[in-house]
């Protein structure tokens, strides 16, 4: 596995892939982890499309996905895909989309173990009455992702 720490708007972003695909993308508060000097050949597309996604040049990702989880895990961060960029779903309308309303828990326990932040869009969930719930990244990045996305949703994310 090859790792790889680049500058984001929102802190530093740890990239870990190998040639099967991309494995983990998480993100971290400024200074906590170097820059990379250079960037592993495996994980170019990865950094190149999350630039471009920041620069507002991008808004799906075609690099190869290799996540670590469950079956039912796998299926929750697949439906994640389905999220179209700019638009937001409640925790209610992923899980009946699933077919099991009695889930929602399960289901956002695996949307808080997404292991590809961003790429695989859990910042798109919201609570069923619109409000921001729920994000490993921290609700401000949340917020930052959404309106990056979506800027005239401002107003109903306070």
């Amino acid at each position: 596995m090859e790792t790889v720490y680049i500058n984001s708007p929102l802190g530093i972003t740890k990239i870990i892939g190998d040639e099967d695909g991309i494995s983990l993308i998480s993100v971290s508060d400024v200074g906590t982890n170097e820059i990379s000097q250079e960037i592993p050949e495996v994980l170019k597309e990865a950094v190149s499309q999350l630039e471009e996604y920041f620069d507002k040049k991008r808004t799906d990702f075609t690099f190869k996905l290799n996540p670590k989880g469950t079956e039912f895990q796998q299926k929750v961060w697949k439906s994640l895909l389905e999220i179209p960029y700019g638009k937001t779903v409640s925790y209610m309308d992923q899980t009946k989309k699933l077919g099991d309303v009695k889930a929602i828990r399960a289901v956002a326990s695996a949307n808080g173990k997404n292991p590809l932040w961003i790429v695989v869009p859990c910042h798109r969930v919201i609570g069923t009455n619109g409000s921001l719930t729920g994000y490993a990244g921290g609700l401000s990045r949340k917020k930052w992702l959404i309106e990056h996305e979506n800027p005239t949703t401002q107003q109903t994310l306070f």
